[in-house]
């Protein structure tokens, strides 16, 4: 009988040696002979044969609304709970008690807030009604790039907190119309840490 350690090590070397014996035959390069000796290829050739993707122009449209809610609805949370909520409450203003939180917070969710919204505009590009409707909103996603640097200097932080709620407003008006509709969702301490 094995002693517990090399148990686990020939468990920890088998693994990866049978993944791989596994997913060799199933290689998309397998070819088939006729009988006349030529190469025939097989149903495995397509490039995006068994891949994720959706496989209709309907599948792709969905997929893509799916991705503009979900990336909007998780900027429109950051912006709600770490800018709007704290403008209202007077945490911005000079002075104001945990004045140095809200704004390094409110800096996180604002560079979260673009990068989310960037990701949305690209995903609306696979639905055409949907791209047609977020087009415009490009200009202003642009522009908070720069609200989130004064918010993060404590400059005009509230003119800021303004900018970003104007603009998720129009993605959330803009996601309606072309049937997406975009609810808050409040991204986690974490997600804002690491902008995704």
């Amino acid at each position: 009988m094995l002693d517990p350690r090399r148990r686990r090590l020939s468990t920890f070397l088998a693994a990866p040696l049978l993944a791989a014996l596994l997913l060799s035959g199933c290689s998309s390069s397998d070819k088939s002979t006729t009988s006349s000796g030529a190469t025939a290829a097989t149903a495995t050739d397509d490039p995006h044969a068994g891949s994720a993707s959706p496989t209709s122009t309907q599948d792709r449209v969905k997929l893509a609304k799916t991705k503009f809610v979900l990336n909007a609805g998780l900027a429109a949370g950051a912006t709600y709970q770490w800018l709007y909520k704290p403008y209202k409450d007077g945490k911005f203003k000079k002075g104001a008690s945990g004045r140095k939180a809200a704004l390094v917070k409110g800096a996180l969710a604002g560079a979260f807030t673009y990068n989310r919204l960037k990701a949305a505009i690209r995903d609306a590009q696979g639905d055409p009604t949907l791209s047609k409707a977020v087009a415009p909103l490009t200009a202003g996603v642009e522009k908070l790039k720069q609200a989130a640097t004064n918010i993060r200097k404590g400059d005009n932080a509230e003119a800021g907190a303004n900018q970003f709620e104007g603009v998720i407003d129009s993605f959330k008006q803009a996601g309606k119309s072309a049937g997406a509709d975009v609810t808050n969702q409040v991204p986690s301490l974490s997600q804002l840490n690491s902008g995704s």
